[in-house]
């Protein structure tokens, strides 16, 4: 085995001004069922490291990645229609939905690849499954894996369509703050020139946010939407003037897994405050205007001004650079701390 495949990746919890995008990896580990995240930024802003470094949290700890130049059968698997006919039985060559069963499915530069291909992507992330058919001939198997798709916006965009259907987005920029980059590279430094003991030190944070992981998808179950959640969604989706209802149904998801991270009792309006901006980056657009909407001579509210969400209040007294690195603290705590740290909650 090469070194190469040994090296462990890089801590989650070592990850340093990453909080919006370990948030957004955090719930859809959670609830695939979310339909992944899309991550956008420059070249070097650690996306494939944050990716990597989420797969090893989960059981399978597979990650797997799609080359660009993959074709359908390479992603699906292939079923040998001479055996079917021959045997009566289904031969089935897995793909590479197959492997990335239980993990992380990374596709770089995601917007450069065919459409047909990401739609095959999003349907197997948002149902878990997958299906293969040939000449009336099908295999179905289980598909449940994050998918994290990455993008350059100055190599093109991705069709608005297609946008809709990642569950979650999250921008990324340089970090220009020079203290910050010193602790980035300083960490990456480290990781690089010894990998083992760098992730040992780590070791009892990793094992502890994977047991929340775990713990947090068993409570998915137990947490349901109040009126109150239902209404504060459709607010905000409502203020961004978004189309259909799918930012509606991933809003509700994604405030039910911060729930259920954060170990509290029920999901409240202030979860959906805390994930509604990465369910609607993607999602904006301009506020249009109703037929039914009173004469434009009336005073009308703002398109798009919601009062600061408890996220906002909170991080304008927190820099960025204390989200990355997690604490050790009891895998049963009820409040977040370290990767996600937030106000404590009233019960």
């Amino acid at each position: 085995m090469s070194a190469a495949a040994t090296r462990p990746a890089f801590p989650f919890t070592a990850l340093i001004g990453q909080a919006p995008l370990q948030r957004a990896l955090l719930l859809a580990a959670i609830d695939p069922a979310i339909g992944g995240v899309l991550v956008s930024g420059p070249r070097g802003t650690a996306k494939s490291t944050a990716a990597r470094s989420l797969a090893a949290l989960l059981p399978a700890g597979a990650f797997v990645t799609l080359p660009l130049g993959a074709s359908e059968d390479k992603l699906i698997g292939t079923l040998d229609l001479e055996a079917a006919l021959r045997e009566s039985t289904v031969r089935f060559a897995p793909g590479l939905l197959a492997r990335a069963h239980g993990g992380v499915l990374y596709v770089d530069e995601v917007n450069l690849l065919p459409d047909a291909l990401v739609d095959v992507l999003l349907d197997a992330a948002a149902s878990g499954v997958n299906t293969v058919e040939r000449d009336g001939v099908s295999h179905t198997h289980d598909a449940h894996f994050v998918l994290v798709g990455t993008m350059n916006p100055e190599e093109g965009e991705l069709r608005p369509q297609l946008l809709d259907r990642f569950g979650l987005m999250v921008e990324l920029g340089t970090p220009y703050d020079a203290a910050q980059r010193q602790r980035i590279v300083k960490a990456r430094l480290a990781f690089d020139a010894d990998p083992q003991a760098f992730c040992a030190a780590r070791e009892s944070e990793q094992r502890a946010l994977g047991a929340r992981i775990a713990a947090a998808r068993v409570a998915l179950a137990t947490l349901d939407w109040s009126d109150a959640v239902h209404e504060r969604a459709a607010q905000r989706c409502i203020e961004a003037a978004v189309d259909g209802l799918r930012a509606d149904l991933v809003m509700l998801r994604a405030a039910r897994a911060l729930a259920a991270f954060e170990g509290a009792e029920s999901v409240s309006p202030d979860h959906v405050d805390l994930v509604a901006d990465c369910v609607l980056a993607h999602r904006r657009r301009a506020m249009p205007q109703r037929s039914d909407a009173p004469s434009s001579t009336a005073p009308q509210p703002p398109a798009s001004a919601p009062a600061p969400s408890r996220e906002e209040k909170y991080t304008e007294t927190t820099s960025d650079s204390d989200w990355g690195e997690m604490p050790p603290e009891p895998v049963a705590a009820k409040t977040v701390k370290g990767v996600i740290p937030l106000p404590a909650k009233k019960r």
